[in-house]
């Protein structure tokens, strides 16, 4: 195997073994094997298209499931990966048929092998270090990971029976030509388009979510466990949650969000069921603590899943494009209602969650919320009380390192606003860092697809201050990254032409030294330094 798609790769270079995130050989195998039949299948939908025929949606979102399961910590099982694989050939075969020009058709998109250990072998074969060339290889995988972050806000989206073909259509392409030889400027520009089109995942999952569940809304939020049983839901899809909150009412049971779903408290529409009762924990990578101490059942809807000791692996539950061997999976397609009454059962028949943690916290500053207070920041900034905002969006994990962001958000002077969306929010948003007149000093957004609210804050600033670009606001950026939906945040951020990013904790292994180079010229990328430095840098 090779994998170097996470922050967290062996010793910043790639796992050739086994993956840090716990993946085995195989899976990697599997999984890149899954990327190169599904390239394979976009190929077939890119002729079908060109000779004028229809694809149904169904096939789109089977590409974008199929980048989902890949990314980190989503999909560990071997068994699912192979059936996807099977499942993707079968229905490109079927639509190959109808390609009245074959000619043009290559490698994934004729490719029928269903023995076992042929496709391991060829997944073996069709790895990231296919590509020899370093600085092609690159930009080649930095538009794939792109990719699967976006297909993980589309297929999002979806579930709401939301949909934008041109984005689809847009993810199929892009896959092809990661197959076809181009130039590197060419590819510069594919990881730009692909940025582009970030931007409208995020505005389209933002629609989703927001016709679903209302506007997110400025909400306290308890950390203190009641003394009912509980089900506790981790990962981001709020479909999933409204299924959860739906069968579990007046069962006895309460229900907790844990990680990337506590901005699932923010929503008006969750309101309303009084055993949605708080978050409990912290980012995903400390949930074998956490998910022991819950005692009660787990639903991990998507990534981030840690390999689970066996104490609890069998109150684990995933359903959608996660998976793992020897827990349960709930099966639900789009559109479809899915059955969670054996976690319900389950959980009666388990203790109250532990408590870990005490008191609250406040979030639910998305764009219509921070919009509603305009006026007030508008205020603090004119009158000198808020001097930057610093956007501190993006991952948490494992690395002792990442303790850097908890020391920077404590450095900032008091005259400073935290701008925030995904996991990253841990390392600071239990900090007592206090308000600006009445405005809280972390303004969390939600989850990492909500960095989409900052873009609309920027760009709402800028207009009110009339200014000719988001560059030109006092607003720094200095984000963190674990995986592939960081990555389209910040190729979405690039492609509005923002600059003086600072990327930590490692910049990505997958970026080499010349395209680095590039992003360092046209966009002044950086990496953290020092707590001292960066703050001498980006605020003083």
């Amino acid at each position: 195997m090779f994998c170097y798609q996470c922050q967290e790769t062996a010793k910043g270079q790639g796992c050739q073994i086994k993956g840090v995130c716990g993946k085995e050989a195989s899976t990697a195998c599997l999984q890149d094997l899954l990327i190169w039949v599904t390239k394979g299948l976009s190929q077939v939908t890119q002729a079908l298209r060109k000779e004028g025929k229809q694809v149904p949606k169904e096939i789109n979102h089977l590409v974008t499931g199929n980048l989902f399961k890949t990314i980190t910590n989503a999909n560990f099982s071997d068994q699912d990966l192979l059936a996807s694989i099977e499942k993707t050939i079968q229905v490109k075969e079927d639509l190959r048929r109808q390609v009245s020009k074959q000619e043009d058709l290559f490698g994934p998109a004729l490719y029928q092998e269903k023995d076992k250990q042929a496709l391991l072998e060829k997944g073996a074969q069709v790895g990231v270090l296919s590509t020899k060339d370093e600085d092609l290889r690159s930009l080649r995988e930095l538009t794939i990971y792109g990719l699967k972050g976006l297909s993980a806000y589309t297929k999002h989206a979806n579930v709401l029976l939301e949909e934008n073909e041109e984005i689809d259509l847009f993810i199929q392409d892009a896959l092809v030509a990661t197959l076809e030889e181009r130039s590197i400027d060419d590819m510069v520009d594919l990881v730009l388009k692909t940025g582009h089109y970030g931007v409208q995942g995020m505005a389209l999952l933002d629609q989703a979510n927001t016709r679903a569940y209302g506007h997110p809304e400025m909400t306290e939020v308890s950390l203190e466990p009641r003394k009912n049983p509980g089900i506790l839901i981790s990962g981001h899809d709020l479909r999933d949650m409204e299924m959860l909150l739906e069968q579990s009412k007046d069962s006895g049971v309460d229900i907790y969000t844990h990680s990337e779903m506590l901005p699932a408290n923010y929503y008006p529409a969750f309101k309303k069921y009084p055993h949605f009762v708080g978050n409990y924990g912290n980012a995903w990578w400390k949930q074998k603590e956490e998910f022991e101490s819950f005692n009660g059942p787990i639903l991990m809807t998507t990534n981030c899943i840690v390999p689970p000791k066996e104490s609890y692996k069998d109150r684990l539950f995933t359903t959608g494009a996660a998976g793992f061997p020897g827990c349960k999976h709930i099966p639900g397609e789009i559109g479809e209602e899915k059955d969670f009454s054996e976690i319900i059962a389950l959980a009666k028949t388990c203790p109250a969650p532990e408590k870990i943690e005490e008191g609250s916290l406040v979030g639910g500053f998305a764009h219509n919320q921070v919009f509603a207070l305009a006026d007030q920041v508008v205020d603090a900034v004119k009158s000198g009380a808020i001097k930057k905002f610093v956007v501190m969006a993006g991952c948490d994990g494992r690395q002792k390192g990442r303790s850097y962001y908890t020391d920077f958000a404590q450095a900032l002077p008091k005259d400073t606003v935290i701008l925030t969306a995904g996991c990253a929010k841990y390392r600071y948003n239990k900090l007592n860092l206090g308000d600006i007149q009445g405005i809280p000093r972390v303004l969390d957004a939600g989850q990492c697809n909500d960095s989409y609210s900052l873009v609309l804050i920027a760009l709402k600033l800028a207009e009110i201050f009339g200014l000719d670009s988001v560059n030109d606001l006092p607003l720094v950026y200095n984000i963190a990254w674990y995986e592939q939906k960081a990555v389209i945040v910040l190729l979405a951020l690039l492609s509005l032409g923002v600059q003086n990013i600072h990327l930590g904790p490692t910049l990505p292994a997958f970026i080499s030294p010349n395209v680095l180079k590039v992003l360092v010229e046209k966009f002044h990328i950086s990496p953290i330094t020092s707590v001292q430095e960066d703050l001498d840098k980006l605020i003083h």
